[in-house]
């Protein structure tokens, strides 16, 4: 029997329920009367996405969190929210208590108003959570035009650090092993940045699956080449990644579970975007451009080489 993939899953669903021209995209729009509405769903699994260093709190928190993140990519303000629950049924008061604590946690962080969900006994906590919002448009994935820059709102490569430090039991400096497991624990998308900047951006798009799968995707919707010249690291990754004896590159680019976005603006846009930044606190980077062509590719030196979609893939 031929192995399914996430990609050929998702086309099995989509014959079946008729939608054949669906386009990827990191939130679904609908319209309602007048009203234009957008909506994400996403679902945390125990076995595959609470380590063991994150609580149970910390992990309802960023079930919801995972949602902003593609709401910031819009530039939409989430509103409202639908939690479902899957709980082993030895699940007690305390671990409810402080699942509930981290749900409301997120939402008094991004103002949403659960209007209510489902709960349900199964063999591992399951968190479902689909949100909404209200407006007019969303910044897509295939907006670049050539001569765009290439934006990231944060440095990459500390969730894959993090996770080696938590699964693999990696070593390494105190204040460096902190950042990099507070990256995997408690992620902050960067609405306030999305929402602030929205007008300025040709295209965008969530990064949470890994920057390498982000790029690609959003080159291959643009149908435009991306050049990347500026690899978004820190000199304290760089070191870990020296110590260990990692690949820098494959912690950057094919790690998965940041909470970060990726964007292109006209350089026009350049100064005020910087100006937004610094203004938010956003430590955003400029990475690269757009020109003709097709695919991701690294520049180094005069050397450009072809940055793969390695990112994070279920069923793999």
């Amino acid at each position: 029997m031929t192995k399914l993939d996430e990609s050929s899953i998702i086309k099995i669903f989509q014959s079946k329920l008729g939608n054949k021209k669906f386009v990827s995209e990191d939130v679904e729009v609908f319209n309602f009367g007048k009203s234009r509405f957008v909506a994400k769903t996403d679902t945390l699994v125990e076995s595959t996405d609470i380590p063991s260093k994150m609580k149970l709190g910390d992990a309802a928190r960023k079930s919801v969190v995972a949602c902003v993140s593609d709401f910031a990519a819009k530039g939409i303000k989430p509103q409202y929210g639908i939690i479902s629950v899957n709980l082993p049924k030895n699940v007690s008061p305390s671990e409810i208590s402080e699942i509930a604590q981290g749900f409301r946690k997120a939402c008094n962080e991004y103002d949403i108003l659960i209007l209510g969900g489902d709960t349900n006994a199964g063999k591992e906590f399951v968190f479902n959570v689909c949100i909404f919002g209200k407006t007019d448009n969303i910044v897509s994935r295939k907006g670049s035009k050539e001569g765009d820059l290439i934006f990231v709102t944060g440095p990459f490569g500390y969730t894959s650090a993090g996770l080696s430090i938590i699964l693999d039991k990696k070593k390494g400096k105190e204040d460096f092993v902190k950042k990099a497991i507070k990256s995997v624990v408690k992620p902050k998308p960067k609405l306030k940045f999305g929402l602030k900047n929205k007008k300025y951006f040709s295209s965008s798009m969530d990064s949470s699956d890994g920057l390498s799968t982000t790029l690609n995707e959003m080159s291959k919707q643009s149908k435009k080449k991306f050049i990347i010249n500026n690899i978004p690291s820190i000199k304290d990754l760089q070191n870990f990644a020296k110590s260990q004896k990692y690949d820098l590159n494959t912690l950057i680019f094919h790690g998965g579970e940041e909470y970060e976005f990726v964007f292109t603006v006209s350089s026009k846009h350049r100064e005020v975007i910087k100006k937004n930044a610094r203004l938010l606190k956003t430590p955003i980077i400029e990475i690269g451009y757009v020109t003709s062509g097709k695919g991701v590719f690294l520049q180094e030196s005069k050397d450009y080489v072809s940055l793969k979609d390695l990112g994070w893939k279920h069923f793999k």
